[in-house]
């Protein structure tokens, strides 16, 4: 049994702006990045602190952007080469340096300013910048959290801006433990009353849309009529699959207050190093997002102060979860 804590829960909401940001912004704050990713890259720099001592004056004489604008790029710039630097350990780039060509700014809390009243942003260039907000009903609930980084990204159907909200939470104490297993096809609980199965069907929705975007890209030969055809199919693949998501967790998350119970997860950190199958295997299992689900489940359950705990999935699917006997080798 916990006892009770304080936790954080942080969400990243996506607004899209009414209004027009020049686009010399994003051309300015993408050279900033990709010059400072050749530094980096040449002096082998993962190190903020360094960067920013060797670059940020310089930067600042050769550019007119207020001073946070520098400050943010050589965060950004940071964590984009440690990721290279990972990759390319692993033999998983196919680049000799890394390059921005995403049109995406971070911003830290200097550089905008949120109003949730009126649904308004401020940003700062060449003054401050008011765009509205177009909001929905989900982003209602982010009045009263706190208001953390944000990157406004630009998109062929507009400006988007992403924030991140965090709000402490308060954990309740629990007396029995939910666990949830994560399948292809199905979602199982396990408690001391039995199992449970929400069936998903994700295999066969990936597989699908899988099959449906291989026929697209043989078909179109347009560039740009395929990339928008294949951008519609995503969309529709991951609202599907987030969908049946979000209504499993709500379902598992029920079952916990009712039962005031503790949800346990499968740590499954680096599992996609150690699929080596046939590459039709390798590309299914790839495709199967099961961490999303676990961060879903996370979040909700933290929201209304339910403990979630991740355990070692050592031998979890050769014991028996309630008695803890091997299993037959059928399950």
């Amino acid at each position: 049994m916990s006892s009770k804590r304080l936790e954080t829960v942080r969400l990243t909401a996506k607004f899209k702006l009414d209004g027009e940001v020049d686009e010399s912004l994003f051309e300015t704050y993408r050279s900033i990045v990709n010059e400072l990713l050749n530094y980096a890259h040449s002096k082998g720099i993962t190190s903020f602190k360094r960067l920013k001592s060797e670059k940020y004056h310089e930067l600042r004489r050769k550019y007119s952007l207020p001073s946070h604008y520098i400050y943010t790029a050589c965060q950004m710039v940071c964590s984009i080469y440690k990721s290279f630097r990972k990759l390319k350990r692993k033999g998983k780039v196919k680049t000799d340096k890394p390059v921005l060509k995403k049109d995406v700014i971070m911003l830290d809390d200097h550089l905008f300013k949120l109003d949730l009243e009126n649904w308004t942003v401020r940003i700062s260039y060449n003054g401050r910048l008011e765009l509205k907000l177009l909001h929905g009903e989900y982003h209602e609930k982010f009045r009263d959290w706190k208001v953390g980084q944000a990157w406004l990204v630009k998109k062929v159907d507009g400006i988007y801006l992403s924030v991140v909200f965090s709000k402490n939470v308060e954990i309740r104490d629990y007396r029995d433990v939910i666990g949830v297993d994560v399948n292809e096809s199905n979602i199982t609980t396990a408690t001391n009353q039995g199992f449970t199965t929400f069936e998903t069907r994700e295999r066969v929705i990936r597989t699908a849309y899988f099959l449906k975007r291989r026929k697209i890209q043989t078909k179109i030969k347009c560039r740009r009529v395929k990339a928008k055809v294949l951008a519609k199919y995503r969309d529709r693949e991951r609202n599907r699959v987030l969908d049946i998501y979000h209504k499993v967790a709500n379902k598992i998350v029920k079952v916990a207050l009712k039962t005031n119970s503790a949800i346990a997860l499968e740590n499954l950190k680096e599992i996609r190093e150690k699929i080596n199958y046939s590459k039709e295997l390798n590309g299914r299992l790839h495709r199967w997002s099961f961490r999303k689900f676990q961060q879903i489940l996370e979040y909700k359950a933290k929201l209304n102060g339910i403990s979630v705990v991740y355990v070692n999935p050592h031998k979890t699917s050769s014991l028996c979860p309630i008695c803890g006997r091997k299993l037959s080798p059928n399950g």
